[in-house]
């Protein structure tokens, strides 16, 4: 079935205080994809940013990032005061993110609404508390002793906690209690919106696309409870790191520094941490797109220490034994694999063999530093077409920032003009393909340029920020996407979704 969708991540939303949530602003965009005639709403992941605000840095791969906890939702639950939400400075920009403020604002007001809830705490906080214990109780901890901290990394820690001594973690369970209790209410909070948030996209018939990013941060939750699982040394310092190795876009290729996996000690155990991991993210989510899918038949190693990726090494990765271990545990999974970057024939083969849909990037067909197969007269069905993804410029910035003759062959390839709008004749491109889902960036949508981009790989600083005013998302807009959907048919309707379930 031919199907779209649009990128918008959840802080691009222009929600009040400083970054989009899951409350209304969530909602009217919800109703913007049904009036859009879409089927899918894809999100970066929704896991809580660390240094660098990052998504695909997380502090946990299994928690909810408290930035996106609606405020004007806790101001209804009586958990806050609007006069406390307006007191607090949120950024100067309505159209980008200050994460630097955002982080000082937000807690604060946070640690307010905590102490509202501990007086009438929901009958259903300790089940929930008691069901997500197999990763809440770990990542609440590490939280409390972040702050304890100063913030600092868990490997710069005290040689009992680091290490994890049970006696040590005792100690610091009791100490600490105020502050795990915190960070569990945050994730309390966090769900219970996010349950509604996914009930009314869904009852629209509408399903969400997530991110799962392939490795973790190396200060996270999940490396600090999970020691064995990762390539350290007895001191529990990375060995070697992830990254990318050197090519046409980057001269000292991609240092990632995320810590490798003990593919082997994984093996071993059933793939304990992997399954309980895409369990979640298949049920936090309705398809599952997992970033760098390539490293699961060969990885990029680099030398801990190293400032490039100059002197990194291919490893073998787990190929399809994880995969079937996967479905044997979870039944078929809904997977789009990002099979992006350089491809040898034994990915080409991984990917066939998982029969997961892979990417197409339009921005990448007409790049005059290396070869494609992303030209859309080249693309099968079974695949999931995109204009760019979150580390791609808009395509009005690409059309400024690409080499001329590049801009040339896509303006003749397309037909692309001025008055159509080259961002409205590109992404016309992805959804006359054949490719059974087409996907589009909200920034492509809106009109906007390399302003507007969210991420660029390899830097520091000015990333993730962008965010949409609420004039951008309108019915107008709506009215035009609508009208393409039908003429490349790709049209999703409720009723048309729910005919198609009462014959199957």
């Amino acid at each position: 079935m031919r199907t779209s969708g649009i990128l918008m991540h959840i802080s691009s939303l222009p929600s009040p205080y400083g970054i989009g949530t899951m409350g209304k602003e969530a909602r009217k965009f919800a109703d913007f994809l049904e009036k859009a005639g879409q089927k899918y709403w894809q999100i970066l992941p929704i896991c809580p940013t660390s240094y660098g605000d990052s998504p695909y840095q997380s502090f946990s791969s299994f928690a909810g990032n408290p930035y996106f906890i609606d405020l004007e939702y806790l101001c209804e639950e009586k958990l806050l005061k609007k006069k406390e939400c307006e007191s607090y400075p949120w950024g100067k920009d309505p159209r980008s993110v200050d994460y630097g403020i955002l982080y000082d604002s937000r807690y604060k007001l946070l640690r307010h609404a905590c102490r509202r809830f501990e007086k009438r705490e929901p009958e259903d906080f300790a089940r929930f508390c008691e069901k997500e214990a197999y990763w809440l109780d770990d990542y609440a901890l590490f939280m409390a002793l972040k702050d304890a901290n100063g913030g600092a990394a868990w490997f710069s820690w005290e040689k009992e906690l680091k290490t994890r001594d049970e006696k040590a973690l005792k100690k610091a369970r009791k100490k600490y209690a105020g502050d795990i209790r915190f960070y569990q209410m945050l994730q309390y909070l966090f769900f219970k919106q996010w349950w509604e948030l996914k009930a009314y996209v869904n009852a629209k018939g509408i399903e969400i696309i997530g991110d799962v990013p392939i490795y973790v941060a190396g200060d996270s939750a999940d490396v600090w409870a999970n020691p064995e699982q990762f390539y350290l040394n007895e001191e529990l310092d990375p060995i070697d790191v992830a990254g990318c190795p050197p090519d046409a876009f980057s001269e000292d290729g991609q240092l990632w520094g995320n810590p490798l996996f003990r593919w082997d000690v994984m093996k071993r155990d059933g793939y304990g941490w992997w399954t309980k991991r895409v369990q979640a993210m298949s049920k936090l989510y309705d398809v599952v797109r997992i970033d760098h899918f390539r490293g699961f038949d060969s990885y990029y190693a680099i030398p801990a220490g190293d400032t490039t990726a100059k002197n990194g090494e291919w490893r073998k990765g787990p190929g399809m034994d994880l995969f079937r271990v996967l479905e044997k545990n979870l039944g078929r999974l809904n997977i789009i694999v990002e099979d992006l970057g350089f491809l040898t024939p034994s990915v080409l083969e991984l990917v066939k063999d998982s029969g997961f849909p892979g990417m197409k990037v339009i921005q990448f067909a007409f790049d005059s530093r290396e070869g494609s197969n992303y030209l859309p007269h080249t693309y099968g069905q079974h695949c999931v077409v995109y204009t760019g993804t979150h580390d791609n410029d808009t395509l009005l910035g690409w059309m400024e920032s690409a080499p001329k003759e590049s801009v040339k062959f896509a303006k003749e390839y397309l037909n692309l003009t001025k008055k159509e709008g080259y961002n409205w004749g590109m992404m016309r491109g992805a959804w006359a393909s054949v490719g059974d889902l087409a996907v589009v960036p909200m920034q492509d949508v809106i009109g906007l340029g390399g302003e507007a981009r969210m991420n660029t790989p390899s830097t520091l600083g000015g990333n993730w920020q962008w965010r949409a005013m609420p004039e951008q998302i309108n019915g107008k807009t709506a009215k035009r996407l609508y009208k393409y959907m039908e003429m490349y048919g790709r049209l999703w309707k409720v009723k048309k979704a729910k005919k198609e379930k009462g014959n199957a």
